[in-house]
């Protein structure tokens, strides 16, 4: 019997940890966060669409227009060697996608309608910018979980997209986490935890990611770094990150791939170790109008380490658009 009762006990205590623990886990507060407009570049620009304060930055005029949808953890400035060069094409634009960057990141007390943290906002969040700028076709251009976005916006809206560009895209994996375990991402617990777990990109963590994204990490620069961990001085930015997290599930896009009609373009560098090269191979293959090119020691940004090549097979591509019929691979 006594050891029935210390059983119980035991038990009683390690629930009372689980469940109460989180609660009362000190967490201190982040230093009081900037507005985004205070934050922002000499070249920054914001909209209000479908009721958020989006932040964009643009170059050029006329067609083709082409806009850049950024990664996770990244924003507008993961285009910075690119953007203005692009302009002298056409129309170019790149914003920060919800949660990122210095677009606004409201609470979910604060907004009204769908959450702005989901995919479908996001695509949507595509087609009001294009909308906005009198556009009727866009090619959208997406790195990693920007081209999750850009070929969802396509398979969405394929009357409103010209054509795509699948720089590194996160098609096959990734999507946030396993189904079974988001129900608990939503409990009191999680929500007091969630955001102080995310903090931990503003660290080390962050360093190790960035650096994983190049095959050349010497190459990240002081001023690279500060242009990333620029975002995380704005207010709220770990509450918002917690709440892309939440919502992010696996969109199983590969499954549509044959709906797929607009000429493709896949870009990947030869050593990405976070979206391995082989599954951009993959992607050109299984897509019935895709154009590959595999840039040589180079990482998951192409657009930032190796952007004379980037530019070279983006710009082919546009420049061609409407005479690509058949699969090929490009070289450079």
């Amino acid at each position: 019997m006594k050891l029935v009762k210390a059983f119980v006990i035991i038990l009683i205590a390690l629930i009372l940890v689980v469940v109460v623990g989180p609660l009362v886990v000190p967490v201190p507060p982040l230093p009081d966060g900037m507005d985004e407009e205070s934050l922002a570049w000499p070249d920054s620009q914001f909209i209000e669409l479908n009721g958020l304060k989006i932040h964009y930055q643009r170059y050029g005029e006329g067609q083709p227009v082409m806009i850049l949808l950024h990664g996770y953890g990244a924003s507008t400035f993961s285009w910075r060697e690119v953007l203005k060069p692009l302009g002298a094409h056409g129309t170019a634009i790149a914003f920060d996608r919800p949660g990122f960057g210095l677009t606004e990141r409201p609470l979910p007390e604060e907004w009204e309608g769908p959450n702005p943290y989901t995919l479908d906002f996001q695509v949507d969040l595509v087609i009001a910018l294009m909308d906005a700028i009198q556009a009727p076709q866009a090619i959208l251009i997406g790195n990693s979980a920007g081209g999750t976005v850009a070929l969802y916006t396509a398979l969405k809206y394929p009357e409103r997209v010209q054509g795509l560009v699948l720089v590194d895209a996160a098609i096959y994996r990734g999507g946030g986490a396993p189904a079974w375990i988001r129900p608990l991402l939503n409990t009191p617990q999680m929500n007091r935890l969630g955001p102080l777990m995310v903090r931990s990109l503003a660290g080390e963590r962050g360093m190790q990611f960035l650096r994983s994204a190049w095959h050349d990490p010497s190459k990240i620069t002081d001023e690279i770094i500060a242009g990333y961990r620029r975002p995380l001085q704005a207010k709220n930015w770990d509450r918002a990150l917690w709440e892309l997290t939440k919502v992010s599930s696996s969109s199983n896009l590969y499954q549509r791939l044959g709906e797929v009609m607009q000429p493709v373009l896949v870009i990947s560098g030869d050593d990405d170790r976070i979206v391995p090269t082989e599954e951009s191979i993959r992607l050109a293959r299984e897509l019935s109008n895709a154009h590959l090119f595999i840039i040589p020691n180079c990482g998951h940004v192409p657009q930032e380490e190796c952007p004379e090549a980037f530019l070279h097979a983006l710009l082919t591509f546009v420049m061609s658009i409407d005479n690509l019929k058949n699969p090929k691979e490009i070289r450079g």
